[in-house]
Order: C-alpha cells, then structure tokens, then sequence
C-alpha cells in the first residue's frame, strides 16, 4: 500500500498525457474509450483504499509526506481520514460517470477529455492534501480546466460564465489566501503542514482566530455556494456542459464544505463565537435555495439553486458542532453528490434530446421515455428527502443535531423540505403527466450506456437509504475525534 495515494493522483495525469501525444486525427471513440479506462481504473484504486482503511482508526492512514521547501515549512503531503475518504471516493465515482456521460459528438475531442482527467486529479489533490500550501495550490488548479471546459464546450453565453466562475473563486481564494498566510505567521514553527497548524492555532487569541476564520468561510462560502456569495453557480451551470455540470454540484461544493469542516476543527474559540451566525447563514441558505428553486422552469437553473438549499443543510450540521449534525452534514455531502449528479446526468440528456430545459414545453414522457421517468423521479424524490434514499438519513441527523442546540428553529429545516417537495413534485408531474405532445412523442429512452451511469447513481441513493451502516462507520471515528476538540 506504499505510494498508493501519489499513484492514485497520478493516473488521471497519465490519462491526459496519453491523451495529449495521440494524434489529432486520432478516432474519437478511442479518446472516449481511453479516458473512460483511466476514470475507471482511478476509481478502483480508491476501492481499494476502503478495503484496506482502518475505520475504528481517527488518524490520518497511507500518510506520504516529502519535503519540498523547509524555510517555506512546505510538504507533498498526502493522506485520507474518516472524512476525506467518502469525498475521494465521490470525486472518482463522479468523474468516471461524467466522462462516461459524455458522448455527444461535439464533446469527443482530445481536449475535452484531456482537461477532464486533469480536472479530476486537482479534486482529488485537495482532498487528500495534508498541507495547506498544497492545498491551495490544487484548490487554484481546479479553475484552469474547469474554465476551458465551461468556455470552449458551454452554451451561447458560455464565456461570461466561465469567467464569471473563475472571478468569484478566485476572489474568495484571496481571502482564503490571506487566512493561511497569518497563520502561517502566527503559528509556531511557520509550518504549512495541517497537522502542525492544527496544534498551533489553538493558541491564538479569539480575536484572531475569529478573523482568521472569518476570511476562510469567504473563500470556502463562495466554493459551497452560501448566501450571499453564490451568484456564479445558476449561470456556470446553465451554460456549463451537463457532464460538467455533474463534476460542479457533485463535487466543486463539496470541496467548500471539506474546507470549511477543516478549518472548523483548527479554529474552535472562532468557530464557538459565530456558531450561531453559521447557523443563521445555513438555514436562510436552506429556505432561499428552495424559494428560487421553485421559481424557475429552466430545470438546470433549477437544480442548481437547489444545491444552495441543499448545502445549506450542510452548514447547518456543521455549525451543530456535535456528533449527529457533523455527521448529517458528511451524509449530506455524499447524498447530494449522487442526487445533484444524477439530475445533471438526465437533464442534461433530456436536453441533447429535445433541445429545451424548460419544464413547460414537456408532457407525459413516461409514455416514450419509462426508463427516463423512473430515475428522475427517484432523484426528485430523494432530492426531498424521502425515506429510503441517501438524503433522509443525512437530514435526519442534521434535524437531531440542530435541535440541540436551536430547539424550535430546525422548523425552518422542514419548511426547506417542504419548498424542495413542491417544485419537486410540480417538475415531475410536467414530465410526465398530462396530453402526448407531438414534439416529445419520439423522444428516444435511455442507451445502455446512458442508464448504466444512472443505475450506478440511482443504486448509491438507495443503497445508503436503506443501508447506510458502511458509511456512517466510515466516519464514526473521525467525527467523534474532531466533535471531541468542542468538549462533546
């Protein structure tokens, strides 16, 4: 098991490389098929990172560190824990499914495919980091693909959303920036590693500590999306490729949210100070995320506000601070990976099909699309949170470890659902329900392909509803370690 996690950063590299010095006349379905291999063979390798991880362990396991610079206190260091193990295995699941869904014609180029190995890669570098330096530096590397992804393969306005992604991020990592660079400073032994800054900064003062913290939740606030710094997710994914779109919601928030979690345990006077402004912040998230959600008839703009409510659970679990929210918020992260993925997944091949994404020019597709309207509406329902699928058992703990602390105001938690399960169901009712249009009586069903991808995301929602004792002991340990440095 040496080098495992360094091997595992690297095969989306190689994938690209090969990709990259193959000739340009070279047969698209091969590009397809080659890049499908290394996604695939990527996501194996994490299986067997779970076959081997030690769940009753809180430490951080296949731990590589080598020093790169020692005056700048930096490391290539990398390691997963009861927490970044699930967020590793999402970011493989979900980039093989999306390079897997990504066979419209104009999508099969060499650079297409090139970037989405990288893309990958840098997820799974900010994940497994365990230096913030190098962090950062994969936190920064996500933008470069994503930026040519959603300009060179988006819709008509493609351009001004890629930029206005890249902007957004990259005004929060200024922020972020500026965080780790006090805490450089302050901490002693001016160490970069998470392990050294962890044991440090303990011993700031609240004053800053909270300033400290303040900069990391814009930098990760921006990436989560939370209010009010959530403006470029409804315009990327409107013109974002859907497969792209699967890799923004799926995973691109989750990334905000694993650092914002990690900062959390760093930061704890900070965190105690404004637990209730995260709080506060979290469930306006959950409810406004639902209202514009229920507004729109553009169902990519409408999963996407959404993932603002969604995410807003997560915070809110998160600002719980005690073992049930935390451990609702990762469930929530791993259950919305799926659900978010698995709606881009059928949008997105609903609209290669019609040309449209607005609800009200479709009808009674279960008559020509069965397959299409049996997994849509299981995402739309778990989506809600339905018993039986990934999402109740995340907002269920999330209900728990709200409530005590803030009694009566989980209320607006289940007013969140409620809006969820309002648009949700007028969504699938337009769909499905009412006369055959003549324009969608021949829409073709789901290929093989096609509905293998959603069985495997399909499969994941139910399978954790009715099964979720492999994941919650996934993270048991590492939550009670990190629910431990609040005295719980």
């Amino acid at each position: 098991m040496d080098h495992i996690l360094f091997v595992l950063l690297l095969f989306p590299i190689l994938g690209s490389v090969l990709l990259a010095f193959l000739p340009s006349t070279f047969n698209k379905k091969g590009l397809r098929y080659i890049a499908i291999f290394m996604a695939s063979a990527t996501l194996s390798l994490v299986f067997i990172l779970f076959w081997h991880f030690d769940t009753s362990s809180s430490e951080i396991q296949f731990l590589e560190s080598y020093a790169l610079s020692a005056r700048m206190g930096t490391t290539f260091s990398l390691g997963v824990d009861g927490i970044s193990l699930p967020m590793v295995f999402l970011a493989a699941l979900l980039c093989f499914i999306a390079i897997l869904a990504s066979s419209a014609p104009k999508l099969q180029t060499k650079g297409y495919y090139l970037l989405m190995l990288l893309l990958e890669s840098a997820m799974l570098g900010v994940f497994m980091a365990q230096d913030w330096s190098l962090f950062y530096i994969f936190w920064e590397l996500t933008l470069i693909p994503l930026f040519f992804l959603i300009d060179g393969w988006g819709g008509k306005k493609c351009q001004g959303a890629a930029l206005n992604f890249v902007l957004y991020t990259m005004g929060g990592s200024v922020f972020m920036l500026l965080s780790l660079l006090v805490l450089f400073d302050l901490v002693a032994g001016h160490s970069f590693s998470m392990a050294v800054v962890a044991k440090g900064a303990v011993h700031l003062t609240e004053e800053q500590q909270v300033w400290i913290f303040l900069g990391f939740l814009v930098g990760f606030g921006v990436k989560m999306p939370i209010f009010p710094i959530h403006g470029w997710l409804p315009v990327a994914h409107v013109e974002a490729p859907s497969p792209v779109s699967i890799l923004l919601s799926g995973i691109l928030l989750k990334m905000g949210a694993y650092g914002l979690i990690r900062v959390v345990g760093i930061l704890p006077d900070a965190v105690l100070i404004l637990q209730n402004l995260l709080m506060a912040l979290g469930f306006f998230g959950i409810i406004y995320g639902g209202l514009l959600a229920w507004r729109q008839y553009d169902l990519k703009r409408m999963i996407a506000y959404s993932s603002v409510s969604h995410m807003g659970v997560v915070l809110v679990g998160i600002a719980s601070l005690n073992i049930a929210g935390l451990t609702g918020a990762l469930m929530q992260m791993v259950a919305h990976g799926f659900v978010a993925g698995l709606l881009f997944l059928l949008i997105g091949l609903l609209y290669e099909r019609t040309g449209t994404r607005n609800i009200n020019d479709y009808s009674s597709l279960v008559q020509s699309t069965p397959k299409f309207a049996i997994f849509t509406t299981l995402a739309f329902l778990a989506s809600v949170g339905m018993p039986g699928t990934a999402g109740f058992i995340a907002e269920l703990h999330v209900f728990i470890g709200s409530y005590e602390h803030w009694s009566g105001w989980v209320l607006l938690l289940s007013l969140g659902v409620m809006i969820s399960a309002t648009y949700a169901i007028r969504t699938v009712g337009k769909l499905f329900t009412g006369p055959v249009l003549p324009a969608m009586e021949y829409v073709e069903d789901l290929k093989p392909s096609e509905w293998f991808a959603a069985a495997i995301l399909a499969l994941g929602v139910i399978i954790l509803g009715f099964y979720p004792e492999p994941l919650l002991n996934l993270i048991s340990a590492s939550t009670h370690s990190f629910i431990s440095g609040f005295g719980e």
